[in-house]
């Protein structure tokens, strides 16, 4: 038996289900659009991050290359240095020698040169003159009446023996080489007098001992 439903029908329960569906289809299409905005801006974002990365590893590779030409003079960069080393030990060397033993010898022929005097701080001089003049070199002396017979040094200390007229003259040599900043701690031996044989004249044989510095 067939049955027919001959009742009419409400049309709002026909036109519900499309309206849904267009609703559905409305939603989906927004966050499609959402998706690909965000995944536009991720890109852009990430591009960026691209471009400054290799600007980055351009910079580093500049560097690298700067530093692979310094590497390829080193050879000669060190040869240029041992160049210069060799010359500054040379020049050292040159200026040790020039304040050395050769300065020692060059200040003791400036005590024993006339009219001449020692190397000596000058406001020391003035402070001896003024509190005790005994201390300080005849400057009118005639070296010539004392002469050195023998210099001989051994780690930085002097023996000197000589010749000379009288005490008074190894008396003044003493003095100045206590004066003179190239010398200290000096010591006079015990001397002798005795007959000079070219000259017949009787003279003291002296000797001193002092250290030098230099």
């Amino acid at each position: 038996m067939i049955r027919v439903n001959l009742l009419p029908q409400k049309r709002g329960a026909r036109s519900a289900a499309p309206q849904q569906s267009q609703r559905w289809l409305l939603i989906v299409a927004g966050v499609l659009v959402v998706e690909v905005v965000a995944l536009f801006l991720f890109y852009e974002k990430k591009r960026e991050e691209l471009a400054d990365q290799k600007a980055k590893n351009a910079r580093i590779q500049g560097q690298i290359t700067d530093i692979n030409k310094l590497v390829s003079n080193h050879e000669d960069i060190k040869k240029s240095l041992a160049l210069l080393r060799a010359r500054e030990d040379a020049i050292a060397k040159l200026q040790s020698a020039r304040s050395g033993p050769t300065a020692v010898l060059l200040e003791l022929a400036q005590l024993l040169t006339p009219g001449k005097g020692p190397t000596t701080d000058p406001d020391r001089l003035a402070t001896l003159r003024r509190e005790n003049p005994n201390l300080v070199y005849f400057p009118g002396w005639d070296s010539r009446r004392l002469w050195l017979t023998s210099y001989l040094e051994s780690e930085r200390t002097v023996r000197f023996e000589g010749l000379a007229r009288d005490g008074n003259d190894v008396a003044e040599l003493a003095q100045r080489l206590k004066l003179s900043s190239y010398f200290y701690d000096v010591t006079l031996l015990p001397g002798k007098k005795e007959a000079e044989k070219n000259a017949k004249l009787e003279v003291v044989n002296f000797a001193l001992q002092l250290k030098v510095r230099y």
